[in-house]
């Protein structure tokens, strides 16, 4: 797997898709899962000619420690994606972001958007759900390393972790075990990346990603909005209003997703990307 060395450390990186492609795809993925959350949806653009990377993120399922002191907190996490576009020299980029991912997005098109030509925010953070109930409790118990850990030991259970306690409840489709172990396990069995996640978890203020909402309309580039209805902590009202904020955003239902869609149905998600912005009669494209 390709690495980048950014000033924050080094990120690991996938890459699918043709080397010539112009307007890459950058995925960002969320809290406890790494850049294979977009396997899928990577290999089904890379079919139609479009590049993409899927950066594993500092999130907890990394398998590289930053550096020591690196700025943890979601705008720190967002620059460092800025970094990564920079240091790949990606611009016009498709940002497409999951779960906190999309919060990270939306920081970064707030910090400096000016490699952004388009973004898509699937089922997400937005506005004062940073993350939603249950998992806020969650996040303030992980501020503390031996609780974290303690919190994910009992994952290492494959039964467990596909359970509606574990990410069961994030997917429709049977989830693959020796992914979600991967997971799970970088928390669990490096102390610098317990750092960093811990890090994170201390820098999440609901507050800052509000305050950041303010801000999104003046992001005037396409969104698009890929909304499972079946999810139970960001439902599809909260795509609506979410939609509200962008001068120029569009709304797709993906019908029972829930919050990982993209690895329920990588297919539909490619799909609806491609003809957003990259089919050859697409009146949108730049």
């Amino acid at each position: 797997m390709p690495t980048v060395a950014l000033p924050g450390g080094t990120l690991n990186y996938r890459m699918a898709g043709p080397d010539d492609a112009q307007r890459p795809v950058v995925f960002a993925h969320g809290f406890l899962v790494n850049g294979e959350l977009w396997t899928g949806v990577a290999e089904a653009l890379a079919a139609r000619g479009v590049r993409s990377y899927a950066p594993d993120l500092p999130l907890g399922s990394h398998t590289i420690a930053l550096n020591p002191g690196a700025d943890q907190s979601p705008r720190g996490v967002a620059r460092l994606i800025i970094s990564f576009l920079a240091a790949l020299e990606l611009e016009d980029v498709t940002l497409v972001g999951n779960d906190s991912g999309g919060a990270l997005s939306q920081f970064l098109i707030d910090t400096d958007s000016t490699r952004i030509g388009r973004l898509v925010l699937t089922n997400c953070d937005a506005f004062d759900k940073f993350p939603p109930p249950p998992f806020d409790q969650i996040f303030k118990l992980g501020r503390h390393a031996g609780v974290l850990k303690g919190l994910l030991a009992p994952m290492r259970a494959t039964r467990l972790r596909h359970s509606p306690l574990g990410y069961g409840m994030l997917v429709r489709e049977p989830l693959d075990a020796a992914l979600t172990r991967r997971w799970v396990e970088p928390c669990l069995s490096d102390a610098g990346v317990l750092r960093d996640t811990v890090a994170f978890l201390k820098g999440v203020d609901k507050r800052q990603l509000l305050d950041v909402s303010t801000r999104l309309h003046q992001f005037d580039k396409p969104v698009l909005l890929l909304w499972g209805d079946g999810d139970r902590f960001f439902k599809l009202d909260f795509a609506r209003r979410l939609g509200r904020v962008f001068p120029d955003a569009r709304l797709v239902e993906i019908p029972g997703g829930r919050t990982f869609h993209p690895l329920d149905g990588p297919g539909r998600v490619a799909t609806e990307i491609e003809s957003a912005f990259y089919a050859t009669t697409d009146s949108r494209r730049p």
